[in-house]
């Protein structure tokens, strides 16, 4: 809560913690939180070894116990963290899966329209992408987050933040229509009327269904990749950078921290890269 964490963070750190549990119960019953050694930890990183996780969800797992145990040493339950000096394995940074403008325009294309989920799921699509919102910010926005004259809708990321981000008109006229002509003759659930994206049953729609929904789509467009509702993400990022976007204003309205994790979309082809020094650099000028 003092970190407002989202509440899948929550459940992913409480499961860490009792992974750490089970390992101390089954091998050292007799110790209780005080008595673990970095030693312990060590040994209990090891044994995570053996499940083959990946460089990501174990680093997950060693920030979660480092800030277990700083916990106790704050409420004075132990003196020191046994997990200060715990090392958390390099993680290997790969290159997101994103689409061309040529597949999203597939995919969106092949949505039927002629029925309230169709109308629904290209104004979902074409907000998710053109906004490069998360998945839980796309199935949370709200009517009264729409700044129609300013061209920004209200989004609330990780940590219960809020950020406005910019919305293009394709995405407003798709909103409009689906709100005036279809979510209107839904059912809407008490407490569920501000929501936009709703489900047949007048309830806010699932991350499950949107993942479904691109899943269906990339199938019927032949396309390969292993796509999520994060590749529409990915996507709007890296169409950015290869545009020549600022890559601090690409961090604005992604929502991250820390530009570093802005830093991937830089991954651009080599054609766009040649053509840049060709423009720019003196060198490759001279004839």
């Amino acid at each position: 809560m003092e970190k407002s964490f989202s509440e899948n963070s929550v459940v992913s750190y409480e499961a860490d913690i009792e992974k750490l549990c089970a390992f101390i119960e089954t091998y050292y019953p007799s110790k209780r939180p005080e008595d673990v050694t970095l030693k312990d930890l060590q040994e209990f990183l090891k044994w995570l070894a053996e499940f083959h996780l990946s460089e990501t969800t174990q680093s997950r797992i060693i920030s979660g116990i480092k800030h277990f145990f700083k916990f106790l040493v704050l409420e004075n339950y132990i003196r020191s963290s046994p997990a200060e000096l715990l090392e958390t394995p390099r993680i290997r940074r790969k290159l997101p899966v994103f689409l061309s403008v040529e597949e999203i325009d597939v995919m969106l294309g092949l949505i039927d329209r002629s029925t309230p989920e169709g109308e629904r799921n290209v104004a979902m699509l074409e907000t998710l992408y053109s906004c490069g919102l998360r998945v839980s910010e796309l199935i949370a926005l709200k009517l009264t987050g729409i700044h129609k004259e300013e061209g920004f809708i209200s989004v609330i990321g990780k940590g219960n933040k809020q950020r406005l981000v910019p919305i293009g008109r394709s995405a407003l006229k798709l909103i409009d229509n689906y709100v005036a002509h279809h979510r209107n003759k839904i059912n809407i659930k008490k407490n569920n009327e501000d929501m936009i994206f709703l489900s047949k049953r007048g309830t806010p729609i699932t991350r499950q269904m949107v993942f479904y929904i691109i899943k269906d789509l990339a199938e019927k467009a032949g396309i390969r990749k292993r796509l999520s509702p994060h590749t529409f993400r990915h996507s709007f990022a890296t169409h950015l950078v290869e545009g020549g976007a600022d890559l601090r204003a690409v961090q604005e309205m992604l929502g991250h921290e820390s530009i570093t994790t802005t830093e991937i979309y830089t991954h651009l082809d080599r054609e766009f890269l040649r053509k840049t020094l060709e423009q720019f650099h003196p060198a490759f000028s001279r004839k």
